[in-house]
């Protein structure tokens, strides 16, 4: 598996998967319905945060995508965010762990005190056991503060992690 910017035949190539995890309605509170350039401001990184893309290097076929950059603007700079998604037929191959591990090396080499997690939704329970198993802690959870297509009403996790 490579990891690499990402590029505007990648985004092309993603824009299935963005589409088929916001439309899931499990994990991010993004809109539905998003046409791909709609969601390109949503997902595409401007400096100094990257885009980048998880690619089979055999097959060339994009398995899945990570966005990072500060948490905040000025004086919240200094700490980090990322977010994730991988398409459904690349799960359980260990994509999210390398760009997990990836955008944490990327952090560090940035300069980056910490990097949070705003917004893991509590019942996505493989990611919040892939961010655990990564170093980061639950640092609060927000009581149903994310509308779940099949849990309803659910918390959303802030994680955090010292770099």
């Amino acid at each position: 598996m490579l990891i690499r910017s990402i590029t505007e035949a990648d985004w092309t190539a993603f824009f299935p998967t963005f589409t088929e995890v916001v439309e899931a309605g499990e994990t991010y509170a993004f809109p539905a319905g998003l046409d791909i350039d709609e969601a390109r401001g949503w997902w595409l990184e401007s400096p100094p945060g990257v885009t980048v893309v998880a690619v089979d290097e055999e097959t060339g076929e994009v398995l899945g995508s990570a966005k990072t950059g500060p948490n905040r603007p000025g004086r919240g700079s200094h700490i980090s965010t990322a977010s994730f998604m991988v398409s459904s037929g690349a799960r359980g191959r260990g994509v999210g762990r390398a760009l997990g591990e990836w955008v944490l090396a990327w952090a560090r080499e940035q300069g980056y005190a910490a990097m949070q997690f705003n917004a893991v939704v509590e019942t996505n329970t493989v990611a919040v056991k892939l961010w655990q198993d990564l170093g980061f802690t639950i640092i609060g959870t927000v009581p149903e503060a994310f509308d779940s297509r099949a849990h309803g009403r659910v918390g959303l996790h802030v994680m955090h992690q010292y770099l």
